[in-house]
Parts: structure tokens; sequence; C-alpha cells
């Protein structure tokens, strides 16, 4: 599966790993492909307990580990930093600026993943990108199986200046059979085209929606 989407052109690997499905993964990846930016996600698979294990994923060159321990611990991930070469990335630990600068304080995440659903929109995203960007920490921006609409709004923003690292705006063919908008949001040899025109670049569907709703309601002055 590495090797189909590496020749599709992805810039960037990432390996969903868990107690038990974690080293000898990585390991036999990195050996396949020596060259590749590659990273892991753990979604909060692992404790402090776990950090000798951890510590042999400093080996393979990884980009960043992605959220290793519960999303509601910041100050372990901030023991766990300083016990790892690796970068911590913060995923589901952040819900707000707030939070992403108690985490930058303490050297909690040294990369910083960005969902705008996970962070209520558009505006505290921007928050949290200009934070990222005064302490130097590189963001990229996730992906929360948005249709056209969202995935377009995700493409826009991570076209600011901080968005150091590739993101997982994908191609929307990866998950539906056709999407909700009239533009084809495809991945050219990893990268992704901006959506030109007004707004956010795209225009739904409305007779492919016609044909897939089930009931309306009507709100007037």
């Amino acid at each position: 599966r590495v090797r189909a989407h590496h020749d599709q052109g992805y810039k960037r690997i990432k390996l969903k790993i868990m107690p038990g499905h974690d080293v000898v993964l990585v390991a036999a990846v990195r050996a396949a492909f020596p060259e590749i930016h590659l990273s892991v996600d753990a979604n909060s698979a692992y404790t402090l307990a776990d950090t000798a294990m951890l510590q042999k994923l400093d080996g393979f060159d990884l980009d960043y580990i992605e959220q290793p321990l519960a999303w509601d611990d910041i100050p372990d991930h901030a023991v766990l930093q300083s016990r790892i070469a690796t970068p911590i990335c913060l995923d589901e630990s952040l819900r707000s600026a707030a939070d992403t600068r108690k985490a930058l304080q303490i050297d909690a995440t040294r990369v910083v993943n960005i969902k705008v659903g996970r962070c209520g929109g558009y505006l505290e995203s921007l928050r949290i990108h200009d934070l990222c960007a005064a302490w130097g920490v590189p963001v990229w921006c996730g992906g929360m199986l948005e249709s056209g609409i969202g995935r377009a709004h995700n493409i826009h923003l991570s076209t600011l200046a901080n968005f150091r690292k590739p993101g997982d705006t994908s191609s929307a063919s990866r998950y539906f059979a056709r999407d909700i908008v009239v533009e084809r949001l495809e991945a050219t040899d990893g990268s992704m085209p901006v959506p030109e025109g007004p707004g956010i670049g795209v225009t739904p569907d409305r007779d492919y929606l016609n044909t897939v709703t089930l009931s309306r309601e009507s709100f007037g002055g």
C-alpha cells in the first residue's frame, strides 16, 4: 500500500500504529523506502509506560510522531518529548489557540495538526496558525472526511505560509464515488491544485444533491 501511494506521487506517508503494531511495521517500511518522508499516528494508543518502545522509533528518521498519548494529557506529552528525539505532533489535544499556547510553552509539541472542524472553524484555525508561526513551529492541515465544500476550505487554508508539512487533503475520489461539488478536487503528482474562482472556488452540484436529498425546509424573512 505504501508503494502504491508513493507511486501516485504523494509526498508523505503516514502509518497508523498501536501497541504490537509499531516498530516492526515502521522498520519494514523504512527499509523499503529509505528516502521518503515518513510519520506515524498513534491516536492516543500509548502511555508513558511505553516510553522505551517509543524511543526505538527515533532510529527511523520520522518527521514526527502524531498524538502518542491521551488527548487530554498535554503535560505527559511534554515529559515524553524530553525523552525522545523525534518531534511530537499534537492533534486531538489541541482544540483551541489556548490549548496550543499551553502545549508550546512546555514543549509538548513541535509540529501541530490543524483540523478546521476540530478547532471550531476558520478563525480559531488562523489563530493557531499565527501562534505556531510566532513560535517557529510548523503546521499541517488534517482532514476529517470532508466533502468538496470542506475540502476546498482546507486547501485554501493550507496556502498560508506556516503550513510547512504535507497535509491530509488528498483526492476526493479516495473517499467518495461522487462528490457534492461540480469541480473535481483531485491531487496530481502529490499536489492539490487550489480551486479557482470566487469564494472557495467550488460550486454545489445541485442536480446531484437533488437526487440524494431526503427532506427540504425553506425559511423566509
